[in-house]
């Protein structure tokens, strides 16, 4: 009896932790850097036969019934945004595959984002991470901000004086990152220096479509709203079922 209701609250669920997602991607549309999270869900079904199985592991199917919609996958589509230029002199953008290289208090983290800035004692800075890596992984002390940087990364003064390189870092497969809390990518394993080309005085875009996450916000609450209209009448239903059959016991 109760076998729709759970495949209705479940849906509910999934679509709810879809719109999350969702408003996330739409908040950071105009985030430099920021990379598309999606989410993906399946059948309760699925999820019990990765699991069900004897002492001797081996696994049986235990049926083709879906009896519920699960959260399954939340992945990052690492497609690279458009670039703005600037003209700013801490601006910069990675054209290709790669990351760069953010000291944070938690550790070394990695971020598509160039909009950097120079810190209290000179040092070339994300805002409110940390401290950006060169291709040693040591922190760039700048102090001034009239520079001119080539297409490696590498910055001098306007004298021609070096003062670092910036470290574009690359993984073997960007599907082991994940982002923290703060929207840094993690984890990975150990990253190589890049080769990707470094532009200078621009920054890359968000790679969200605002258009195409009106849509998938547009139907996820339709689908939303749906199951829980169905939710109420199946609520009803029950609640019927059970005082009428009562009744006539």
């Amino acid at each position: 009896m109760f076998k729709g209701f759970y495949n209705l609250a479940s849906g509910m669920i999934t679509h709810g932790k879809n719109l999350d997602v969702i408003s996330n991607n739409m908040a950071n549309v105009a985030t430099s850097g920021f990379k598309e999270d999606c989410f993906t869900g399946q059948t309760f079904d699925e999820v019990m036969w990765s699991r069900v199985g004897n002492k001797e592991k081996i696994y049986t199917d235990i049926g083709g019934i879906s009896y519920a919609t699960v959260p399954s996958q939340l992945y990052t589509d690492y497609t690279q945004g458009a670039f703005d230029e600037t003209g700013m002199p801490l601006d910069f953008g990675i054209e290709g595959e790669g990351f760069f290289a953010i000291q944070t208090g938690d550790g070394i983290a990695y971020s598509r984002a160039g909009n950097f800035t120079l810190d209290d004692e000179g040092y070339l800075t994300l805002p409110g991470f940390g401290r950006v890596l060169d291709i040693n992984r040591e922190e760039i002390l700048l102090v001034t901000d009239k520079v001119r940087a080539d297409d490696y990364g590498r910055i001098y003064t306007e004298n021609g004086g070096f003062l670092g390189q910036i470290g574009v870092y690359e993984f073997a497969d960007n599907g082991e990152l994940t982002k923290n809390e703060r929207g840094l990518f993690v984890g990975g394993g150990e990253p190589q220096l890049g080769t990707a080309k470094v532009l200078h005085g621009r920054v890359e875009r968000s790679n969200v479509g605002m258009v195409q996450q009106m849509v998938k916000m547009m139907s996820t609450q339709r689908a939303y709203q749906s199951a829980a209209q169905l939710t109420k009448m199946y609520d009803q239903v029950m609640t019927h079922a059970t005082t009428d059959v009562g009744r006539l016991q």
